[in-house]
């Protein structure tokens, strides 16, 4: 064979060198001991090969290049250490002859086997098999094939020694079957791992597109997985968090690395770890403590509510001495659009709080107030957990609006939920199903606005209730001058000196085209008197515009309400009751009539069962005292009485009206008329008793409102008198009564003839009546 080799050896190349200058001939032998670098006799195997260098080319790094080829097997003689180089005298080795079928099947069977050999082994050429397989002289075969495996040197040499080919050719056998062996378990492994490493290339490959294209499009981060855990960590090392927390955020964070980064497992507890070290950790906003700064605060954000103000700036003294958010959670109560939420949002300017307002209105799922669990696809903190993020401090105000209009059903019951985080004593430790941990609600200031008190007992019993009752017109008027009139002017880029409305104006506006509690639908109209005022000067019509009594109407279209009296003139059966509904209070008309019948009562005008049973308790009590009154008992016999409370549609119902119903009967079965100025409420028992109500300042509203000027009130509510405005008392006629001998005395036109009227003021010195009604309401 010719085969190229690399010479380093000084005494190597200059063997070389002197066979170059000869006749080219050299002898090739392996050692023993490849290590050893200066070789004797010892060191050498005794066989080896004559062969004759074709070609000589030194290397810049001093080593030769030579290619030489094999001439024959050779046994080693005398070794002759020369000058520079060794010289060997040698006897040369004759190769026996092989032939037979034993050996051509023995050819056969090698040259097949290197075929597979040759297949597994990527190193060889692919034509070496076939050169192989055209060599006829066996030993040729035996010597071909052992110089193209890969086997020891001593294997190798075992194979040089041996002079009988067929021997020669089953060795060759032998030691590819071997190699075959290894190189079958060596292709295993490689696909095995090739199969795993194409896999996890594959991940990374796409992993990394992935991110480059999110990178691309501007979501992604650019430092990515590595980075997110790094300042998950770090956030954990530097918030204040509670113990239980930080405990529970290391774990989520141990469980995070140990997840593939794209599984929907590591989403999840990804979103958790931003929920929990989101929450204002120790972070507190400064509580202003400046208690006349505070009073100023809410006197410039609203006219009138003395009462509630003061409330509110006592509540804030305490916070202030003792540093502690002690004390009951306030509840604003009363109608709408009387700056109930407005009220709210200026607690949190006077105490210097960050304001976060979450409505109620149609909640009617637990999980809103107190998360979802984890489990859930999709769950989410509750809206308590979620607001203090967003609000960014532990010491928030926090508006719960319209909390009476929770709802309720087969998912729970908000209401009750609610009942842990308005509690004092218990939301230092709310848990949220979501978060699992306990959350420090005791610096979070709660308000609560609601229109009514239909709300669960136990939540009411956590709440302060402070109500604000409805307007005044001169209440009205201020808050429109300093706050609406201004706000509406802007909103509708009016400039200065181009709208006025006058004070009589706006007193007009009130009295005709607004009948409410709050100030809502006043703001309304002046917002509809800005646009066509706006629309006028646009138009080239007006360059300003002034309102008074007298042009209202061709801004604010046709008169809606009449102001003054409830009646024109004094009617037999017809009676001004005061009611109290959801939006203040209102004047209700009572009429009854008698008709031909046997006795009995019809009442119409969608009554409730409550009023239904005062009409009943109205009509016995008449029929009992009937004599007193001048009223024949035997016309109970011909007569039916028909009472109907007008505006139809509309529900009433509570007991209030009870003293109204006994004067509409009484005056329909004497004929006597009752006094349209006067107006009444109050529940009648069978004795003719006068028992308190409620609603009284939204009634006592109502009454100045409609013109009254006479109101009877029972005698118990007397002295709920002194919450009620001075501007109402002084311009209303408020009587206190006791029995409905008196409301008789001051309603009707004419006394009646057969009562003892000196009997009434004896009533009138008798204790109160044992029995006390719960204060009803008449809901309208």
């Amino acid at each position: 064979m010719i085969v190229p080799l690399f010479v380093g050896r000084e005494k190597s190349v200059a063997a070389l060198e002197t066979a170059m200058a000869g006749d080219k001939e050299i002898f090739l032998v392996a050692q023993l001991d490849p290590a050893e670098d200066d070789p004797s006799r010892e060191d050498l195997y005794e066989i080896g090969v004559t062969a004759t260098v074709l070609q000589l080319l030194k290397l810049p790094d001093g080593t030769v290049r030579v290619l030489v080829e094999g001439k024959q097997r050779a046994r080693l003689g005398e070794l002759a250490p020369a000058a520079d180089h060794l010289a060997a005298s040698v006897d040369l080795v004759e190769d026996e002859a092989g032939e037979g079928v034993e050996i051509e099947a023995l050819m056969r069977s090698v040259v097949s086997q290197f075929e597979n050999y040759s297949k597994l082994n990527k190193k060889l050429p692919a034509e070496t098999a076939v050169q192989l397989g055209e060599l006829e002289d066996a030993a040729r075969l035996a010597d071909a094939v052992a110089a193209n495996i890969q086997v020891k040197v001593a294997d190798k040499q075992a194979l040089l020694v041996e002079t009988d080919p067929a021997k020669r050719l089953e060795m060759a056998f032998a030691l590819m079957e071997g190699e075959l062996g290894v190189l079958q378990v060596e292709k295993k492994i490689k696909t095995r791992v090739k199969r795993q490493m194409e896999k996890s290339q594959r991940e990374y490959y796409l992993n990394e597109q992935l991110k480059a294209i999110q990178r691309e499009l501007g979501n992604g981060d650019e430092e990515g997985e590595g980075d997110e855990l790094a300042e998950l960590t770090q956030k954990i090392a530097t918030l204040k968090l509670s113990k239980e927390a930080r405990t529970k955020a290391t774990a989520e964070l141990k469980k995070l690395k140990t997840m593939a980064p794209m599984s929907a497992e590591a989403t999840v507890v990804r979103n958790y770890l931003d929920v929990l070290l989101g929450l204002p950790w120790g972070k507190r906003s400064k509580i202003k403590k400046d208690i006349p700064a505070a009073e100023a605060i809410l006197n410039e954000d609203h006219y009138a509510l003395e009462k509630v103000k003061d409330r509110i700036v006592e509540y804030l003294g305490v916070q202030a001495r003792t540093n502690k958010l002690k004390g009951p959670i306030l509840c604003l109560v009363g109608p709408p659009g009387v700056g109930k939420t407005s009220l709210g949002k200026s607690i949190a300017k006077a105490t210097g709080r960050e304001f976060i307002r979450q409505s109620l209105g149609g909640v009617r799922d637990e999980a809103e107030i107190r998360g979802h669990r984890r489990t859930y696809i999709g769950s989410m903190p509750g809206k308590i957990v979620t607001n203090l993020k967003k609000a960014g401090t532990s010491n928030p105000l926090f508006l719960l609006d319209e909390i009476d209009k929770l709802g309720q059903d087969f998912r729970g019951d908000p209401a009750s939920a609610l009942l842990e985080v308005l509690d004092p004593e218990q939301n230092g430790k709310f848990n949220d199903h979501y978060l699992e941990i306990d959350i420090d609600l005791s610096d979070v200031m709660f308000v609560c606005t609601a229109n009514t008190l239909n709300l669960p007992q136990p939540l009411l019993d956590r709440m302060e209730i402070i109500r604000l009752e409805g307007y005044t017109e001169d209440e009205k008027v201020e808050i429109a001058e300093r706050h609406l009139v201004a706000k509406q002017v802007e909103a509708h880029g009016l400039k200065d000196g181009e709208f006025t409305l006058t004070q009589a104006g706006l007193r007009a506006l009130i009295q005709r085209y607004t009948r409410e509690a709050g100030v809502r639908t006043l703001e309304r109209e002046i917002a509809k008197l800005c646009r066509k005022a706006l629309r006028q000067i646009l138009e080239g019509k007006a360059e300003s515009v002034t309102i008074t009594p007298d042009n209202l109407s061709d801004f604010a279209g046709v008169q809606k309400y009449r102001h003054g009296l409830g009646e024109t003139e004094h009617q037999i059966g017809a009676v001004t009751g005061l009611a109290w509904t959801e939006v203040g209070g209102e004047l209700l008309t009572i009429e009854s009539v008698t008709v031909p019948g046997k006795g009995q009562v019809k009442t119409t005008g969608k009554l409730g069962d409550v009023m239904k049973e005062s009409v009943q308790a109205a009509f016995s009590f008449v029929q009992a005292r009937s004599p007193s009154y001048g009223i024949k008992p035997s016309l109970f016999h011909r007569k039916d009485i028909h009472i109907h409370l007008p505006e139809g549609a509309v529900p009433k119902d509570g007991p209030s009206a009870g003293i109204g119903i006994v004067t509409s009967i009484v005056s329909t079965l004497t004929g006597v008329p009752v006094r349209r100025e006067v107006a009444m409420t109050g529940e009648v028992t069978l004795r003719g008793r006068v028992l308190p109500i409620g609603g009284l300042k939204e009634k006592l509203l109502a009454a100045l409102r409609g013109g009254i000027t006479t109101v009877l009130i029972p005698h118990e509510n007397e002295k709920d008198l002194a919450d009620v405005p001075a501007s109402i008392k002084d311009g209303l006629t408020i009587v206190p009564v006791q029995h409905v001998d008196e409301v008789l005395r001051l309603a009707l036109t004419e006394p009646l003839e057969a009562i003892d009227w000196t009997e009434t003021d004896e009533l009138a010195a008798l204790p109160p009546a044992p029995i006390a009604s719960a204060g009803g309401e008449l809901h309208h």
